[in-house]
């Protein structure tokens, strides 16, 4: 009989072990995590009554590999966009928490005498919850509907995204042994420019590759080529001196952005669960008796560091974000575990010999623990809530509730910051892409180029390719936001803006000539020219002549708004066929639809704007009134000047008159965040020449086939959808990208004259007119 191989032998031994302790703790409805830990301590050396592992080493490869699959996976549910929805709550509290924890935790490390580096891992690890155990948690005892769960989730998401930088933290940590901030800093730096490459090139290369092989990708074929990426950004990350889990979390992250994103995370769903398996196994089997023993104390000291310190911090991070107190406190008692990152920090930190083996075993022991009493300590959240609002002091409570109240509109940018805000950011993302394809050039491009053409003109020519890939980058650099509705009312507002403003744009131009001066440099170097100051200053001059004809050829600038274009709609595909295909709210029959406005006590009111109102000076896109009260600004009396369906960059002013479609709830929301009075509604709406019309689009319509946001019906028309049916169902405040069908009836908000011409222009039937 031939030997078993012992690798075999390990995976029956560990696989079996596992899906036996599987079993039983789902009968004990404990978290399947602490099953296959505790399966992994009892295959290790130190239980003799039970079969153990042979070969560590293959385990722990194939553990690396759990690890992989795991950050993958929660990159496909992390999405840099949730991270954008969460905002600033979500930011703040997450922040704080981390902050103090960390301290918190080199605090204890210190007073145990753990030394530097141990103390401050210990802080990073007991500073990230676990998103598996909360999410689980959840579920069990039907809370995943409650409000404070969004900004649960949305800390960890914030989490998951700092968990990740202190992985590339150690591995800087492990080269340099010591504390040294130019290195860390230079790790940071180098870290953010990846992340935005990758993320910007993936989210607009892959989408289109999916697209174009739709009709060859089957389950096989599509798990197959996402594994391949995934352990492609794994290859890659490592060999630009990152960990494999943070390339396996980013690519996780750009799949997340694609319409296939469910279907990948289903198809590697079983794969995760069993290397998974295999990884928590692992962990079980590292987990010394003999060292929790000797360490009993310091187990305890940390686990109520954990509890008392995530309760803590997470109830003030969240009450610093402008959170009502209950929600808080129900937060923060949702926090108090440590989990996979824990464990995966834990790993690292040891095998990169930055801490000290026994700290392992005292955070898993330290883990199981918090996991089993995460589900007792979520069910005292409500009665801490209750007994501190009995006993805090009634100003105390005051100041939370104004807090908790007042902020919701107060975190806004006035004009100038949203200008500039808006121009930094595309100065960073169009200069990162711009240093990533020049560093590429220089590096292979240029020198194989002119390794097949010899002489001056292989350099010419790959220089010149090189600064037409880039054209567009750099074009869009500079004008974008030169003609934006922030700049013209800046502009004309007051002749002290004309310097700064002029600045902004002559600031970003020599920006973009500095990368066109950087290739031709780079290029004189490889064919070993003699630079002078005469070369310097005829490079100068060529890189602003190219620059100005680069904002002067139309067929850059039209490249330049495709690309943006095709980037925008692949980072929306997936939240468009998420619209496309979700069901509205409210649902009104077919003949209903005449009395739906009624039916919702919608109607046009006017409202002045105070002369000291807080949302004076912003754009409607800042203030965001449709997403925060649920009102639509139809039109906007500005003395003798009547915008109606203004533009999303709109500035509000003092006494402006705004026009405001909504129902009295959603209204008297708007009227607080204007303040307004309730007597100053006007509801005589009669002069304002804005109806609201429905009709049918017919097959011959031209508006059939068009999300909402590329039908042209506000930019050409100027009016407003406020609603659509579709077989039989309504949805309101329907979202841009909603797809306009054949047979859909459009409720349209507008000028009269403008609706019929829409109407006629697009072939629709007209249906009733509501006013």
């Amino acid at each position: 009989m031939e030997n078993i191989p012992s690798i075999l032998a390990d995976l029956a031994l560990i696989l079996i072990s596992g899906g036996v302790m599987t079993i039983l703790f789902k009968w004990l409805k404990q978290p399947v995590v602490l099953g296959y830990i505790v399966a992994g301590f009892l295959v290790s050396s130190q239980i003799s009554l039970t079969p153990t592992i042979s070969g560590t080493s293959d385990i722990g490869t194939w553990a690396d590999i759990g690890v992989i699959f795991l950050l993958f996976c929660l990159g496909l549910d992390f999405s840099f966009k949730k991270l954008i929805k969460v905002g600033q709550t979500a930011a703040i509290a997450a922040i704080t928490i981390i902050t103090f924890m960390i301290l918190l935790g080199f605090l204890v490390g210190v007073s145990l005498g753990w030394g530097i580096f141990n103390s401050l891992l210990l802080g990073g690890m007991i500073s990230m919850s676990s998103t598996a155990i909360i999410i689980k948690a959840f579920d069990d005892m039907g809370l995943r509907n409650q409000s404070y769960t969004r900004y649960v989730f949305g800390i960890l998401i914030v989490e998951d995204l700092i968990a990740i930088l202190l992985m590339v933290l150690i591995s800087t940590l492990a080269v340099s042994k010591s504390f040294e901030g130019e290195s860390l800093i230079m790790a940071i730096l180098k870290l953010i420019f990846f992340l935005v490459v990758w993320l910007i090139g993936g989210i607009y290369f892959i989408p289109i590759i999916l697209r174009k092989a739709k009709k060859v990708l089957n389950d096989e074929t599509l798990l197959v080529f996402s594994l391949g990426l995934c352990f492609g950004m794994v290859l890659f990350a490592k060999t630009v001196g990152f960990s494999s889990a943070l390339g396996a979390f980013v690519m996780g992250s750009i799949l997340a952005e694609t319409l296939d994103a469910e279907r990948i995370e289903r198809l590697v769903r079983p794969l995760k669960d069993t290397f998974g398996a295999i990884f928590f196994v692992s962990v079980g089997m590292m987990v010394d008796f003999a060292v929790i023993t000797q360490y009993i104390v310091p187990i305890i000291i940390i686990t109520l560091a954990i509890i008392f310190g995530q309760i803590i911090f997470g109830t003030c991070g969240l009450l610093l974000a402008n959170q009502p107190l209950k929600t808080a406190i129900q937060s923060g008692f949702c926090l108090t575990q440590i989990g996979e990152f824990a464990f995966i920090i834990a790993m690292l930190g040891i095998n990169l010999k930055v801490i000290d083996p026994f700290i392992y075993p005292v955070i898993v022991a330290v883990s199981v623990i918090t996991i089993f009493l995460t589900p007792y300590i979520m069910r005292f959240s409500e009665p801490a809530y209750n007994f501190i609002s009995s006993h805090l002091p009634e100003s105390w409570a005051n100041a939370i509730e104004r807090r908790s109240t007042s902020g919701k509109s107060a975190h806004v940018q006035n004009v100038w910051y949203s200008l500039l805000s808006q121009i930094i950011r595309i100065i960073f993302v169009y200069s990162m892409l711009t240093i990533a394809i020049e560093l590429l050039s220089i590096k292979y491009f240029i020198p194989f180029v002119t390794s097949k053409i010899e002489g001056y003109w292989g350099a010419i020519v790959g220089a010149g390719i090189t600064i037409l890939i880039i054209s567009p980058l750099l074009r869009a650099m500079v004008a974008k936001k030169n003609h934006s509705l922030e700049f013209k009312y800046l502009w004309k507002t007051s002749k002290y803006n004309h310097a700064p403003l002029l600045a902004t744009i002559l600031l970003r131009f020599f920006l973009a000539a500095t990368f066109v001066y950087f290739i031709l440099l780079k290029t004189a170097e490889l064919l070993h020219i003699n630079i002078g100051f005469l070369f310097i200053a005829a490079f100068v001059i060529c890189a602003a002549i190219i620059i100005v004809l680069m904002l002067r050829s139309r067929r850059i600038k039209l490249y330049s708004i495709t690309l943006e274009r095709k980037f925008m709609h692949n980072l929306n595909s997936r939240e468009y066929e998420e619209i496309k295909k979700s069901r509205a709210k409210e649902v009104f029959g077919k003949k209903e639809l005449a009395k739906s406005l009624s039916a919702h006590d919608l109607h046009l009111v006017d409202f002045e704007v105070p002369q000291f109102s807080k949302v004076i000076g912003y754009t409607l896109r800042r203030m965001n009134f449709h997403q925060k009260h649920g009102v639509y600004v139809v039109s906007i009396m500005r003395g003798k000047q009547r915008i109606n369906i203004p533009s999303a960059e709109e500035v509000i002013f003092p006494f402006d008159k705004l026009l405001v479609l909504g129902s009295d709830e959603q209204l008297k929301s708007f009227s607080d965040a204007l303040n307004t009075n309730n007597e100053e509604w006007v509801r005589d709406t009669k002069n304002t020449g804005v109806v609201i019309e429905q009709f049918q689009i017919s097959e011959k319509s031209t508006l059939a086939g068009k999300p909402i946001s590329q039908s042209g019906i506000k930019e050409h028309s100027k009016c407003m959808v406020v609603g659509i049916e579709h077989e039989g169902t309504t949805l309101m405040n329907p979202s841009p990208n909603t797809v306009i069908q054949t047979g859909d009836f459009i409720w349209i908000v507008g000028e009269a004259q403008k609706i019929q011409e829409l109407m006629k222009n697009c072939e629709s039937i007209y249906v009733l007119d509501q006013q």
